[in-house]
Order: C-alpha cells, then sequence, then structure tokens
C-alpha cells in the first residue's frame, strides 16, 4: 500500500542534507579542532570569514550557542544589551545571556522586527554606575523570525550601526538566515556584515547542512568566543565531519533560496483566497507564511491538529498565529497539494459550523 503524502511546512529545522553533503561528511579530512588541527574546519572558518567580510570565523555547534558566545563575547557581566521585544534571542534561547552571561536585557519594540535608530535612542540612558546598568551592545535579527521573517536593508543596518559608534556601543546580528535576506533584497550578504561588530549565522535550516552555525568577526572577538565555546562544552574534536556540509552548504545552497521564496509567496497568495484565513501578503518576504485562522472560528493548534491529520505539518504558535515554512525538499506540486488539503479542511470546518 503506498503510504500517504506529508508535507511538512512546520520549521526549515526539518531540512536534510544533500547526498554531496553526507558524501563529504563521510570523506572529510580530520583533526583535532580544539587544538586547531582540523583542516575541514578550518578551510570553513576561512570561507566563512571571508564571505562575511570579517577577519575571523568559529564553528558552532548551534545558533543559540553563536549567539550567546557572541554577546559574552562582547561584554560584561552586569552590562545591559538592547534586544527587539520579539527577538528570537528574547524568546527562544533560554534567556542565557541572563543566565550564563549575567546580562541586563533592555527591550525595544520595533516594526514588524525592525528597530529605527530613534527607537533605539529613546531607550538609551545617560551613565550612571550608581542606577542604570551599562549599556554596551545592541542585538539586531535579520530575518526577524517572530515576525514571519522580515527583513532589515542594509541601509537600515547601517542606521543603527552609525548610532551605536556614536554612543560607544557594538551591534552584534542574528542573522540565523541572513542569506535569505540576501537573497531576497538581491544584495551582496556583506552589505549588511559590514554594519555590524558580530554576525551568526546558521548552516543548517535553509542552508540544508545537517547541524552547525557559523560566527565572525574580528580576531579578538574569535579569539574570546573560543575560549568561551570551550568553557560552554562546545570544544569539539574531530569537528570536521560536521564542518565539510557546511562548506557545501556556503558554496552551493545559497542560489536556491529563491525558490523556497517563491513557493511562499505562492503559498501566501493561495491562502489568502481561502475565506476566513488573515494574511499579510507584505510580510511574506523569505520562505516563511504567517496567518490568523480566526475567521474560522477555529484556534491555530485546532487548525494544526486537523492539517496534520491530512498530511500537511503547520505549527500553531502560542499567540494563536500558523506559521508554515518553505525549504528544500518542498516543491512547487508540495504547494499545489497544501493548497487542496487547506481548502478542503476549511469548507470541512464551515460545514461544521
Amino acid at each position: 500500500m503506498e503510504r500517504a503524502r506529508v508535507v511538512d511546512l512546520r520549521s526549515d529545522t526539518v531540512t536534510l542534507p544533500t547526498p554531496e553533503m553526507i558524501e563529504a561528511m563521510r570523506t572529510a579530512e580530520l583533526g583535532d579542532d580544539v587544538s586547531r588541527e582540523d583542516p575541514t574546519v578550518r578551510r570553513l572558518e576561512e570561507l566563512a570569514a571571508g564571505t562575511l567580510a570579517k577577519e575571523a570565523a568559529l564553528l558552532t555547534t548551534s545558533g543559540t550557542q553563536g549567539n550567546l558566545l557572541s554577546v559574552m563575547s562582547q561584554t560584561k557581566r552586569g552590562d545591559e544589551i538592547i534586544l527587539e521585544a520579539e527577538s528570537h534571542q528574547y524568546y527562544y534561547e533560554l534567556g542565557g545571556f541572563s543566565v550564563i552571561g549575567g546580562l541586563v536585557p533592555r527591550l525595544v519594540k520595533g516594526h514588524n522586527g525592525v528597530m529605527t535608530p530613534e527607537d533605539i535612542e529613546a531607550v538609551l540612558r545617560p551613565p550612571d554606575v550608581l542606577r542604570f546598568a551599562p549599556t554596551s551592545l545592541i542585538c539586531i535579527e535579520n530575518p526577524h523570525h517572530r515576525s514571519g521573517n522580515t527583513l532589515w536593508t542594509p541601509s537600515q543596518t547601517k542606521a543603527v550601526y552609525d548610532l551605536a559608534m556614536a554612543h560607544g556601543l557594538k551591534v552584534h546580528l542574528d542573522g540565523s538566515r541572513i542569506f535569505d535576506a540576501a537573497v531576497a533584497l538581491d544584495v551582496d550578504v556583506r552589505d549588511f556584515t559590514r554594519y555590524v561588530d558580530s554576525v551568526m549565522f546558521c548552516l543548517s535550516k535553509t542552508l540544508s547542512a545537517p547541524i552547525g552555525s557559523i560566527i565572525a568577526g574580528t580576531r579578538e572577538f574569535i579569539d574570546r568566543a573560543r575560549m568561551y565555546r570551550k568553557m560552554l562544552g562546545g570544544g569539539m574534536r574531530q569537528a570536521g565531519i560536521i564542518a565539510a556540509p557546511g562548506i557545501i552548504a556556503i558554496e552551493k545552497m545559497v542560489g536556491r533560496l529563491k525558490d523556497d521564496h517563491a513557493n511562499a509567496k505562492l503559498l501566501a497568495k493561495g491562502l489568502a483566497n481561502i475565506q476566513g484565513v488573515s494574511i499579510d501578503l507584505s510580510l511574506v518576504q523569505t520562505n516563511m507564511v504567517l496567518y490568523e485562522v480566526n475567521g474560522l472560528g477555529v484556534t491555530a493548534k485546532d487548525w494544526a491538529s486537523r492539517l496534520n491529520e491530512s498530511g500537511v505539518k503547520v505549527l500553531a504558535r502560542e499567540d494563536n498565529k500558523v506559521v508554515m515554512v518553505t525549504h528544500r525538499g518542498i516543491e512547487r506540486e508540495d504547494i499545489e497539494y497544501t493548497l487542496k488539503v487547506t481548502e478542503l479542511v476549511s469548507k470541512q470546518i464551515k460545514k461544521k459550523s
């Protein structure tokens, strides 16, 4: 009996490595990376640093670890860091910057995840060692996950960087999917990274590697981050098996991101035609589609459950929004199938109401 079709749109974290990546893992030249003797890791880090126009780079086990290392390496305990109020670092990284880094978050509400210099200036406080935690770092996120992977432009990034420089602050970019931003806006990724002091991006997710993220910045920053990585148990030995697919991710997987974006737009337009579904098409800028089903009289959790039973996996968020994410392995016919299933489920709900 033929297996029922399943289209998994919960996240691009479900993306599987390519056959070439798996072969590269099998044949990778290895060494002890803690002693900086793994040639494949060194090649990946040099490639990443050059791609981002930074002095040096470091392989980390995850984006969460990469963000934490980046923040800790540019602050001291008791400092304040500025974050967008709905940022991934604040929402989904277990407060590591506070628990481990000893840092105080200062939240700024942006517009679709983007903070303006005026937004940030409004929360900056004058130095006062007897009252205020000193601010040392501004963290931005591009694309901004909770807003639907919405984008910062290079000019918006530069504006915040200029403000930071004027106040003696550093800027960290949580660029988990920064190559999606570059492809969507048709710019070089360096147009973003030249305006930040540090950057993190994931080799997994849209770039399809099975594990790992990269942080990049000055050599001094990376030396400090390497120390903290070891302290947090992130020192790896024959890590070339992780680095090998990462090299392929950077060299060969960026160009195809435009297909994910096109599929997301196709999906969004189809959903917009379903009565009871509410979606802002202007916010579908990369590979994520974020929408509401309040008009159907069901919760996002119930909606997700019904779709899952019909072979389409989606994510119901805690704010009653539904998330669908396109990625490698999702083709146009999968989008068409998803829209058929979605239309059918919506009609079943309407019929019962």
